[in-house]
C-alpha cells in the first residue's frame, strides 16, 4: 500500500535536495529508535549511552512520538531546515489548531498522551515552552555529541545524489534514492508506510532529506497540506554508538561540555548565542567555557568563535601530540565530574492524563 505523490511540472522543477541535516527530522526519528531494540548494530551502543543520560521528563516528550505509528506533525516543522533555534521557535509559534489536530490524531492510537495534554491543545503557554525546553534538553543529551558525525555522514550521502542529479536528471535522482522510493514519473511512491492515500503538490514542490535515524523505510507528514518532505534511510557505514576512543579521551580531557563545543566549532564559526543554542546550555555556561578553550589556545574569538590550528589537531587525533597535550592540560582546568541531570519538576509533572 504506497502513497502516491502526484508531481506536476512546476513541482518537478522544484525539488530539493536538503542542504544539511534536519535536526527536528533527527530528534524526532531518533526518539523511534529510542523506544525500539530494532538496529541495535548500529544505534545499540548510542542507546544504551542516552538512556542511561536522559532526564526524567523526556518520557513525557516521547508520548508524542511513539516508534510506530502517527507521531505527531508539529514536532517537525519546516522551519527545522534552517536549525535547531529556528525548528524551536516554530514548535513555540504552533497555532493551536494544529496541536489540537495532531493530539486529537494521537490519541486515536489508543497510546497514552502526556500529562497536561488538554493544557498542550489548548496552546497554553507554560505547557508549550515547556515542551520547546524538553526539546531542547532532548537534542543536548541525545544529538549534539553525535553531530559531526551525523553532518558527516549527511554531507557524503548529499555528494553521492547531487551526483546522479547533475548526470541524470531528475528520474536518475528520485530512482536511486531507496528502495521503498518507486519513481513512475509523474509520481513517486513511497512504500512501507501501511497508508494507501494520494498526494497532490500542486506546485508546493518537493523536499527531499537523508536522515541518519530513519531505519529501514522512508516516511513522510500525515498532513497533506503540510509542506512535502520525502525523508529516507541514509546508509551506515559504521555504528553510531559510543564515542570513538579519540572522542572519550577528548571527553576526558576538556570534559563534555567542552568537548562538545570544540566540535560544533570545528564545523563554523558562531557566535555566543548561536554555540549556547546549538548545544542545549545556558549563555552563560557557554561563554564560561568558550573563555576557558580561548585561554588554552584552542579557540579564537572576533565576533564569531572559531576553532585555532592547535585545536583542530587536537580534534583530528593527530600524532605526534606530546608537546600539544602537555601544552593543552596545563592551560586547562580540571574539569569537574558531571552527574545526571534529573529534570527538575515542569508542568508534565502534574495533572491528568
Amino acid at each position: 500500500m504506497p502513497v502516491r505523490i502526484h508531481l506536476t511540472d512546476d513541482d518537478l522543477a522544484n525539488i530539493r535536495l536538503a542542504q544539511a541535516p534536519d535536526p527536528m527530522w533527527e530528534a524526532l526519528l531518533s526518539m523511534h529508535m529510542l523506544q525500539t531494540t530494532t538496529g541495535s548494530a548500529v544505534f545499540g551502543a548510542w542507546r544504551r549511552t542516552v538512556c542511561h543520560q536522559l532526564s526524567l521528563d523526556v518520557g513525557q516528550l516521547l508520548r508524542l512520538a511513539p516508534p510506530l505509528g502517527y507521531s505527531a506533525d508539529f514536532l517537525t516543522p519546516a522551519a527545522g531546515a534552517d536549525g535547531l533555534d529556528a525548528g524551536i521557535d516554530a514548535v513555540l509559534s504552533t497555532p493551536r489548531r494544529r496541536l489540537r489536530g495532531d493530539l486529537a490524531e494521537l490519541s486515536r492510537t489508543g497510546r497514552p498522551l502526556p500529562l497536561r495534554a488538554r493544557q498542550l491543545a489548548d496552546g497554553d503557554k507554560e505547557t508549550v515552552t515547556y515542551l520547546a525546553g524538553t526539546l531542547r534538553r532532548y537534542f543536548a543529551t541525545a544529538l549534539a555529541p553525535w553531530w559531526p558525525r551525523i553532518r558527516s555522514r549527511f554531507d557524503a550521502e548529499r555528494s553521492v545524489h547531487g551526483r546522479y542529479l547533475v548526470d541524470g536528471g531528475l528520474g536518475s535522482l528520485l530512482g536511486s534514492l531507496h528502495p521503498g522510493l518507486l519513481w513512475h514519473r509523474p509520481v513517486l511512491e513511497v512504500t512501507g508506510l501501511g497508508a494507501d492515500r494520494d498526494v497532490h503538490l500542486d506546485g508546493r514542490g518537493l523536499l527531499v532529506l537523508p536522515s541518519y535515524f530513519c531505519w529501514r523505510k522512508p516516511t513522510l507528514l500525515k498532513d497533506p497540506a503540510l509542506p512535502c518532505v520525502v525523508v529516507y534511510p541514509m546508509t551506515h557505514e559504521t555504528a553510531l554508538g559510543d564515542r570513538e576512543p579519540e572522542a572519550r579521551s577528548l571527553n576526558a580531557l576538556l570534559g563534555r561540555t567542552r568537548a562538545v563545543i570544540l566540535e560544533s566549532l570545528a564545523a563554523r564559526g558562531v557566535t555566543t548565542t548561536e554555540l549556547a543554542h546549538g548545544t542545549g546550555v545556558s549563555l552563560a555556561t557557554a561563554s564560561h567555557h568558550v573563555g576557558v578553550l580561548r585561554k588554552a589556545g584552542l579557540v579564537s574569538s572576533c565576533k564569531v568563535h572559531t576553532v585555532t590550528p592547535l585545536g583542530r589537531a587536537l580534534l583530528d587525533g593527530r600524532t605526534g601530540q606530546d608537546l600539544t597535550l602537555r601544552h593543552v592540560t596545563r592551560r586547562l582546568p580540571t574539569p569537574p565530574a558531571t552527574p545526571r541531570a534529573d529534570a527538575s519538576p515542569g508542568p508534565w509533572s502534574h495533572g491528568r492524563r
